[in-house]
């Protein structure tokens, strides 16, 4: 008995994968996709299948005889992969002002997390905001989470402490903003005004998260290397506390080479899961982290404390805090600024060039007053975090950003991790990017939104892509961070071409504002 059910489970998975689309003249597809090798997003197997998209949506997955069918437009995808888009866990951007993503359609990417480190939109005004994204006819699709800096400034908690009243109206806005579209909540802890948040005030601002069935993703407090696990413990503590699924965003150790540390951030994800936590992760591959010059300065001299004041009261005791803490990140030869008039060199040679000492570089810049990259993370750890099951692959990239990981990000994994090297196969590094992301976030659940993504699949989002895994590079460096990727030879957002041939196609984007069918707008 146990052979016969065998035999046909066999039957009908070859039946599922060689079914017939819809066929005469009367059944007009849009586009054909033919001939390529499918990796479904899944993590399953590759195989050979023709692909049909129509009103935006993947109308047929499977061998087809194109003489029975109609459509508008072909693609020959023979020899190539085709796969779903890529979701990016942790992007920046602006897609109503700047909608043009060429840096992420280069990628492969299709969809974009935006409202991360706790910035983002207002959560009253959310909904407004995302209309004006549809109207800007963006390149790709937007997805958004509710930031807590926006909200502890919308609430008129500020930098202050919240108090009773004010973790209510915190927690009124979480929920008013997933209610209008938010897949749940981004904190950015190493940042004013959320690093005054205490235990109490993550635990509820995360409770209408865990209503929705949304995803609380941090920033964490801290990611040097021995303050790290810590701040991992207080995300898992926020997920106890709450019942919120929690994601540590961009997770990295800054200043570790230990590989046994990577591995006991690890076990203690592993562990929060057996107590009943869900909790995942993303990380850039990359061992330079991005940021505002702000995180080397100390509290005390950043906002709300007047800056002018702090500097002409406590010059001396900040330059010393300033050169005990770029002499901690290996040195002012490890940061790059990426903005001001000094972008493009690093701090010891702009100390160099000025003929003072490299803090007082920083104290005329001021917190504000510049971002740069820091070379402080270990390739190893990084390749140790990215090989867990449950992390996934992100940029926290952005059309401008003078970082190469926002032009990079997902081929340098393909071609580092995948196709030139032997950590994930093509189907598992592809899950990384797209179906397991897309869970996630829900942006595959059929309850939480209008048309579900991820996967190449009949009914879901037809966004597609076609690419030669030989051809796949990351051209992007610190020298030259906005070179676009390459390999990509169709990009498809809603059923439409976004980019074909190695260049965007021309005219207004395919993508549009994603927004969440939650608990509390169902």
């Amino acid at each position: 008995m146990r052979r016969y059910r065998a035999v046909l489970l066999i039957f009908a998975l070859h039946a599922a994968c060689t079914a017939e689309p819809e066929t005469g003249l009367a059944t007009r597809y849009d586009w054909l996709i033919a001939g390529g090798t499918v990796v479904n997003g899944s993590g399953e197997a590759a195989q050979r299948a023709d692909v049909l998209l129509r009103d935006g949506r993947i109308a047929f997955v499977g061998q087809l005889d194109e003489d029975t069918i109609a459509v508008r437009d072909r693609f020959d995808a023979t020899g190539l992969i085709v796969a779903p888009g890529f979701i990016d866990a942790h992007a920046h951007g602006d897609p109503v002002g700047a909608p043009r993503f060429p840096n992420f359609l280069a990628m492969g990417v299709t969809t974009i997390v935006l409202g991360q480190d706790g910035g983002g939109p207002q959560a009253s005004g959310l909904s407004a905001h995302m209309d004006s994204v549809d109207a800007a006819h963006p390149s790709v699709n937007v997805a958004y989470l509710v930031g807590h800096n926006t909200i502890r400034r919308e609430s008129g908690v500020g930098f202050d402490e919240a108090g009773e009243e004010g973790l209510a109206r915190m927690a009124a806005l979480v929920a008013q903003g997933i209610e209008a579209g938010a897949f749940g909540l981004s904190t950015g802890l190493e940042y004013d005004p959320g690093s005054r948040a205490s235990a109490d005030e993550l635990a509820a601002i995360a409770v209408p998260v865990a209503a929705a069935d949304g995803v609380v993703s941090s920033h964490l407090r801290s990611e040097d290397a021995d303050r790290i696990a810590p701040a991992l413990e207080e995300l898992i503590e926020q997920a106890r506390r709450s019942g919120a699924r929690v994601h540590a965003s961009h997770l990295k150790i800054v200043l570790g080479n230990d590989l046994s540390a990577a591995a006991g951030l690890l076990e203690a994800m592993d562990a929060a899961r057996a107590q009943g936590v869900e909790i995942t992760g993303d990380v850039y591959p990359y061992t330079a982290s991005y940021t505002g010059i702000g995180i080397l300065f100390p509290d005390w001299a950043k906002a709300p404390n007047d800056y002018t004041t702090v500097v002409g009261e406590r010059r001396e005791e900040l330059a010393a805090h300033l050169r005990a803490r770029v002499e901690s990140r290996n040195g002012p030869e490890a940061t790059l600024f990426g903005s001001s008039e000094w972008a493009g060199r690093t701090l010891a040679e702009v100390a160099a060039e000025t003929g003072q000492p490299f803090e007082d570089v920083l104290i005329d810049l001021g917190p504000g007053g510049a971002s740069a990259a820091y070379f402080v993370m270990d390739e190893g750890v990084m390749a140790a975090l990215l090989s867990d099951p449950n992390i996934v692959v992100s940029s926290d990239g952005s059309p401008t950003m003078l970082h190469p990981r926002g032009h990079g990000a997902f081929p340098r994994v393909l071609r580092q991790y995948a196709i030139d090297g032997v950590q994930f196969t093509l189907e598992e590094a592809i899950h990384k990017m797209s179906g397991l992301t897309a869970r996630i976030f829900r942006l595959d659940d059929e309850a939480r939104v209008d048309v579900p993504r991820g996967q190449v699949r009949e009914g879901w989002a037809a966004d597609v892509i076609v690419f030669e895994p030989s051809e796949v590079r990351d051209p992007a460096s610190f020298g030259d961070p906005h070179r676009l990727a390459e390999g990509m030879h169709a990009v498809f957002v809603g059923g439409e071409p976004g980019w074909l041939n190695g260049a965007p196609t021309p005219g207004d984007g395919h993508g549009r504002a994603l927004r969440s069918l939650s608990a509390n707008n169902d």
